[in-house]
């Protein structure tokens, strides 16, 4: 499990990324779970994720209505499969509008930039 934190913030919103290989379905809930064991990400507002897998694509918007597509979407153009990317936003009190969807593709693209290719 990759976590890359603090990576950016927009009007009081904090965002983080995290990522690592998954085979199933079951992995991606667990790799979720696993990352909220730390109480920075299950305090968070939301958790979306998305991951391309041999038994089709799935995603969690967890509330954050769409986003979850926008990882799917970002993971299908980088041909990036068994591997779940988890977007987490704090909310700084600020509604974003459709701005926040650009921050779910500015937290992606970093994951994609600076992640381990080995894992």
């Amino acid at each position: 499990m990759q976590v890359f934190e603090a990576i950016l913030s927009d009007r009081g919103s904090k965002y983080a990324v995290s990522g690592g290989p998954v085979g199933n379905r079951a992995e991606a809930v667990e790799f979720v779970k696993t990352l909220c064991k730390d109480r920075k990400f299950a305090k968070a507002t939301h958790n979306t994720w998305g991951a391309v897998l041999d038994e089709g694509p799935i995603k969690n918007d967890d509330g954050e209505s769409g986003a979850g597509m926008v990882i799917l979407r970002m993971l299908e153009r980088e041909e990036l499969r068994d591997h779940i990317v988890v977007v987490t936003r704090w909310y700084g009190g600020k509604k974003l509008g459709g701005d926040r969807f650009r921050r779910v593709q500015d937290a992606v693209r970093y994951y994609l930039d600076h992640r381990d290719p080995q894992g």
